[in-house]
Formats: C-alpha cells, structure tokens, sequence
C-alpha cells in the first residue's frame, strides 16, 4: 500500500463520505488513490471555498469535515478557513501536500512552511516524515479534531510519502503518546486570574473549581445548585460550546426546571426555540434590550460553553457586575479568562448541565427565591423593545429586515440558514427565529466575509434533505462567488439571497455613526449586475427592488428546482440596530 492509497484507506476507516478540495502537483498521488474510491470529492474553485465548505458540513452535521489542497498557495489558501474554524470551535481536518522530502527547505517550487504557517490557528498541525506513521498520525488527527472542544487539524504529506510504499505494520502502527492540545480536560483546571475588588469594596469571591482533577472541589456542582436557587435575578448564558456538545435538551429542560431566563449567542442561536418564552433573545453588541439589560441586572449567570466575546460582553467591567457567576467549559483555559467565575466546572456542556440539572434537585424546596418579579421585569423588557424596524418605511422601500421576515414566513421558519458576514449576518440571525441546533450556520469569532456560499454548499451537502437559505451580503458574496460555478455543478438546491445595498454595509454603518459620516471606501461606485452573474454561471436568477414584488419572488425563487440567486436592492441607509458601541456598557446600546 502506498501512501496515498493509506490516506483514503483510513477516510473510509472514519466513515468519511465528501472530501473537498483542489488538485495540485503536491497531492497528484492523492487523487489518483482517490479515483474510484466511494468517496465523494466535490472541486472547489478556491481552497478558501474548500475549507469553508468543509466547515459547514461540519456545522450541520456534526461530523468532521475534510478538505485537500496542494502545497505552496493551495495550502497558504486553507488558512482562512482553518481560522474561521479555529474560531468557533469546528472539527475539520485539512491534508495538504507539500514538496518532496529532500526539497524541504531549499525553497522548492511551490514550497511553503504550511506546519509553521497553520500552528496558530489549528488545533494541532502535522507534518509526516516517517510514511510508517501516516496512518496512526491520520487516526489522531480526526480524534483530535472531534474530541474536547473540536477544532481544525492540518496533516501535511511531502509528495514522496505519498508514493512510499508502506509496510504492513505501518497499519496497525499504535497511536503515539496524546499531545496537549487546546480544548482537551487536562489534569488540572487552569488556574483563575484574580479581578480588581467588587463596586462594594469587598474582594471578589474566590472561585470554586470543579472538574477531573487536582486542585477541584468536588462539590462545585452542589455549591453551584445553591447559588442558582438562593438567586432573585439568574440568567443562563449558552454559547456555542452547547450546540457542538449537543447539549440543547438539557439547556432548555435545566431553564424550564430552575425558571431561568435564557440568552444564547450568536453561535448558540437556535440552542433554546427562538418562541420559547423564557428565550430573551441574543446578547451583545447587536442584541436584544431585554438580554443586555438582564445580563446587566443579574446577580447569578450561569454561562455554558461560552467564552465571554468582547462582542457579548461590551465593556467587561460592566457586564454582570452584582452576579455571581457559575461558568461550565469543556475548555479548562477558557475558565477565569475573562469574567472571574464563583463556581468554575471543567466540562462538556451536556455533561455539565446534566450534572447541574441533578444538583438542583438536591436542593431543599424552602432554599429557592420567587422568580415571578424577575420575570414579570424581563417580560417589561421584552414588550418594551424587542427588534423593530420603520414598517411604514418598508411599505415604500425595501428594507432588509423585511426580507429576513418574509423568508421566515415563506419556509414557516424551518430552513437551514447560512450566512456571510456583516449587516445582513445581524438581521438574518434578529429577525428569523431559530428553534433547533444547528439551524443557523455563520462565522462568529473569525467574521469570515465570504463564507456563506462555500459554508451553504457543505451543508447542503450533508443535510440533502434540508431547505438549505444562503442570506448574504453584495460585499460578502463576491468574496467567495467562484464557488456558484461549483454550485450549478453540483445541482443542488441552495438558495441564496442577496442583501444588495451597495456597499460594505457595516463598515458604512461604524463609519456613518462613530466616523461623523466619512464614508471612506465603503460604498461600491460599480456593482456587477447579479443577475447576470449568476446566469453566467449557469444559475436561475431573479432580482427585487420593491416591497410589493417580496413575497411572490420569494415564494417563486424557493419553488424553483435546484440554485437559485435572488438579488434584494435594498435601502442603502439602513442600519443594524439596536447596537452597543464601542467600549460602551451593554445597558448603554443605541436603541433606536
């Protein structure tokens, strides 16, 4: 068995079905093991699209995505992708080929240093020089990818490993010692930094840990039970971290059983039903009054496989200042890093909240507060300004917003939603609501513009049966256009809506608010006809300019067999609101 023929040996192995990618001179050999074999490879037209593309099939599915690339600018061509999903926590391994192994380092044709190049933004990266180990290094790298907080992994292969003729030991080869990885429950919880004293003068509380080893309390699941009964005013704070552990049923069962209001992030959207009426809606820059100003008002938040993102936070100082907080990460490092947690739990999500949800019932019935007043202050807030938008403007004009609506009433709020990255990425997740995990696919911590079209391909790819939206912005689509040619290949039913308002919508928005109106390079002087575009590339067409023609386009475009691109000529001005400046306490948000 050679090298090349061991790699789609052990994809099979891990049950891989779609591998996306690009040949090159570097992973020829690949691609020449990979003819005829039962797996499916779908070309790329760039290898950001190839990576992009994996990472929403792994979104939606749950599995590890897989893309190839060869080396020099194929492999160099991976590295947004692979951040994007370094980012938001996303299991994807890429193999990449390089030069042969004599060439390494000699400056070679299309050589680069892709191991040095992908350390800082993979799980762990590898580079094989012993064709002996490449199918235990292949085995871990998917282990890797999936375990603890899932991540990308890179496998590079110099060409001549890939045409070495392996041994048969080579195969039962045992996996070698486990390296320290970033995301593993390690022996020991990191250590929690301490945070200046409290606005009463009184010294932070110091943290409670619990988790697999030394240094924990074992009864932090209990303290925490305590602290979450006795509170007047909890909040649950999911982020993405319970989608990846498929920890949504035991988020909202844990909700329901405490009585507690629920706000999940951008990457958690769907983790609690966007009806459910103990969902105050997203938090953060773009969030909802009711989830800042309870995230304000707390004095318990119980945060699950979130990070604390500057874009939730807002000024950190001023983000839950009165509330103890119980923080539950798979991640170790993650605890104490930014907000000083009560009770910190190194776990999985679900672990974690089952263990919670079993504590709490161990709490006597005469130790829990009424929640009715919180609750009735939350409904206040949630009456008061939920997400708005000028209905009488949208009866005249094409807003956005209203875009985003008819979309959820045409698919009675079921479809599979990929997005790229800017205003439209904002309205898509306010203004659609999400009611399960893994319903509403985007790029949160890397903001990857482009990644809607490759993303909804993978996805589509991995869901066949879902109604699979790409919502995009004019900005975003043409960063990753190419991959329409891959889409009308493909045939698959992806349909995609273009939030058209010339111009780099967000970057206008901050330049409009915080910039006294220069609007330096943000709006387009020249746009290509959308239309046209997509009928080039072999796709249906069809284009909205007015309110009145919304609904029976919308309902044509989704009707449609197969890709389907609709360009929405939107009002320019318009702005993604509410929204909390920069540096600004959440209760400080621009409500509008």
């Amino acid at each position: 068995m050679t090298g090349a023929q061991a790699v789609v040996k052990v994809l099979l192995e891990q049950g891989v079905e779609v591998v996306f990618g690009i040949p090159g001179g570097a992973v020829l050999p690949l691609y020449d093991a990979l003819y005829g074999a039962p797996i499916r490879h779908v070309l790329a037209r760039h290898e950001q699209g190839a990576a992009l593309a994996a990472d929403g099939y792994a979104r939606a599915s749950g599995r590890v995505g897989v893309c190839i690339a060869t080396s020099g600018p194929g492999a160099t061509n991976l590295i947004t992708g692979l951040a994007t999903s370094y980012l938001d926590s996303v299991p994807v391994v890429a193999i990449t080929g390089n030069v042969a192994r004599p060439f390494l380092g000699t400056d070679a044709f299309q050589e680069a240093d892709t191991f040095g190049l992908s350390m800082p933004v993979t799980k762990h990266s590898y580079l094989v020089l012993d064709p002996e180990e490449l199918p235990a290094i292949l085995r871990e790298a998917f282990a890797v990818a999936a375990s603890g907080r899932p991540g990308p992994v890179l496998v590079d292969i110099p060409k001549d490993v890939f045409t070495a003729t392996l041994s048969a030991a080579a195969w039962d080869r045992p996996l070698r010692p486990a390296l320290p990885v970033r995301g593993d429950v390690g022996p020991c919880v990191a250590p929690v930094p301490p945070l200046p004293a409290r606005g009463d003068g009184a010294p932070p509380a110091a943290p409670r840990l619990a988790g697999t080893g030394r240094g924990t309390n074992p009864n932090g699941y209990d303290e925490a039970a305590r602290l979450i009964a006795r509170a007047r005013r909890p909040v649950l704070y999911a982020g993405g971290g319970v989608i990846v552990a498929g920890a949504a049923g035991v988020l909202r069962r844990l909700a329901e059983a405490a009585v507690l209001p629920t706000t999940t992030t951008l990457m958690a959207l769907g983790a609690m039903p966007g009806d459910h009426p103990l969902f105050l809606g997203m938090p953060g820059m773009h969030g909802t009054y009711a989830a800042n100003m309870a995230l304000t008002e707390t004095d318990c938040l119980i945060a699950a496989g979130a990070r604390f993102d500057d874009r939730v936070t807002g000024r950190v100082s001023a983000f839950a200042p009165e509330a103890a907080v119980i923080h539950i990460d798979v991640d170790a490092a993650e605890l104490g890093k930014v907000k000083t947690p009560r009770v910190a739990l190194a776990a999985g999500a679900r672990e974690g909240l089952e263990a919670l949800l079993e504590a709490l019932g161990r709490v006597p019935p005469e130790e829990w507060c009424a929640r009715k007043p919180w609750l009735d202050q939350v409904e206040r807030w949630k009456q008061a300004r939920p997400y708005r938008y000028d209905r009488d403007l949208a009866r005249r004009e094409l807003l956005p917003q209203a875009v985003i609506e008819e979309l959820e009433r045409a698919t009675a709020g079921d479809a599979l939603v990929v997005t790229g990255v800017g205003q439209h990425q904002m309205w898509a997740a306010m203004f659609y609501r999400y009611r399960r995990p893994r319903q509403f696919l985007t790029s949160g911590g890397l903001g990857t513009m482009g990644y809607g079209l490759p993303a909804a391909i993978g996805a589509q790819l991995a869901c066949p049966d879902a109604r699979v939206l790409c919502i995009d912005g004019d900005g975003s689509f043409q960063m990753n256009v190419q991959e329409l040619s891959t889409l009308a290949e493909l045939g698959l039913p992806v349909k995609i809506f273009i939030i058209n308002n010339r111009a780099h919508g967000m970057v206008r928005q901050w330049q409009d608010l915080f910039y006294e109106g220069r609007l330096a390079a943000s709006v387009f002087e020249h746009q290509p006809d959308f239309v046209k575009l997509a009928e080039a590339y072999g796709v249906a067409a069809y284009r909205i300019t007015h309110p009145d023609e919304l609904a029976g386009t919308v309902r044509e475009a989704l009707a449609r067999p197969g890709p389907v691109v609709v360009d929405c000529v939107v009002r320019q001005a318009e702005n993604v609101l509410p929204m909390v400046p920069p540096g600004a306490a959440l209760k400080e948000m621009i409500v509008g």
